[in-house]
């Protein structure tokens, strides 16, 4: 029998709720309430798009021009965003997860970055994808299983879907007071600034507002967060929408605008919104003077995050 293009298929349901997990990547391949998409969904037998809905790992987001400087030691990672020159979202994103614990609910999976040029450290993951009442529950724990100690970070990278329509019809609700400042051409972060700074019709979403023309692919944090510890962020399309929540082991999330050109597959379909352990470029925090999140993972030592999505309406 054939593998499909995304990996073995792990179809999840409880209730209104249905989920398919893909084994590359521990990929969120689809996810509905009540037959109505939540995020951009993917087929089977298709080479994953744009990171849809992968777990990203060892680093989200980007390190600037693959290079970076850990314990003393330069180290270059391949570039996987060409046009840009920068090693994008990982090395865990075309991994083949085995799963070793699954039910009609849930399903753990597991596979290990391998030691290599670039990040000589083995790393265990492991990510449990749990449906409930109240939505998919991603929890990802990260294992060094090295003698040394090695550089970490985490986060999902789902297309939230409000309703119909595209994202600029959407409302987003973003409850962060400072957004990071990037480098139009190539994302290089520059600084923090607060939203409400020189361009609040574009980075201020602390009020729930129509995204519109707004195009965004940017770092927020300084987040509000409820009693409970948590952030929320809401997209909406009149009574019904999607919301992500996620405690504070991720005090970053990232905002796309899904901008891929007019005409191209994915245009505006979806937004992404991707909670994140660490900043973008974090394994060259100390080029930055705001805290860029970065775990170090000592030997033996493991670090877990997790964040849920679920529906509004």
């Amino acid at each position: 029998m054939r593998t499909l293009l995304s990996g073995t298929q792990h179809a999840l349901r409880a209730g209104d709720y249905e989920a398919v997990i893909s084994s590359v990547g521990a990929s969120l391949r689809s996810f509905t309430h009540g037959g109505r998409d939540l995020t951009v969904p993917f087929d089977a037998d298709e080479v994953r798009p744009s990171y849809r809905g992968a777990t990203l790992a060892p680093w989200p987001n980007r390190v600037v021009d693959g290079t970076y400087v850990f314990a003393g030691v330069e180290r270059q990672v391949p570039l996987t965003e060409p046009a840009r020159h920068h090693a994008l979202h990982g090395l865990a994103a075309w991994l083949d997860y085995e799963p070793i614990d699954k039910e009609s609910s849930h399903v753990t999976l597991t596979a290990t970055i391998q030691p290599q040029t670039g990040y000589p450290w083995r790393i265990r993951v492991e990510t449990t994808f749990a449906l409930g009442a109240d939505g998919l529950t991603q929890t990802v724990t990260a294992t060094n299983e090295s003698p040394d100690a090695a550089p970490w970070g985490t986060g999902p990278h789902p297309y939230l879907v409000a309703g119909p329509g595209h994202v600029d019809d959407w409302t987003l609700d973003l409850p962060a007071a400072e957004v990071l400042q990037v480098t139009p051409d190539r994302l290089i972060p520059i600084g923090l600034a607060p939203v409400d700074g020189d361009d609040p019709e574009r980075f201020d979403f602390r009020e729930a507002r129509q995204i519109g023309a707004v195009e965004l692919d940017h770092a927020y944090t300084a987040l509000s967060r409820g009693a409970d510890g948590r952030a929320v962020v809401r997209v909406t399309d009149g009574d019904a929408g999607v919301e992500i929540t996620w405690d504070a082991a991720c005090p970053w999330v990232q905002v796309h605008t899904s901008d891929k050109g007019i005409g191209k597959p994915g245009h505006r379909t979806g937004l992404a919104v991707e909670p994140m352990t660490c900043a973008p470029d974090a394994f060259n925090a100390d080029r930055y003077d705001y805290d860029a999140g970065l775990i170090v993972l000592e030997p033996g030592a493991s670090a877990t995050a997790s964040w849920r999505i679920s529906a509004i309406g």
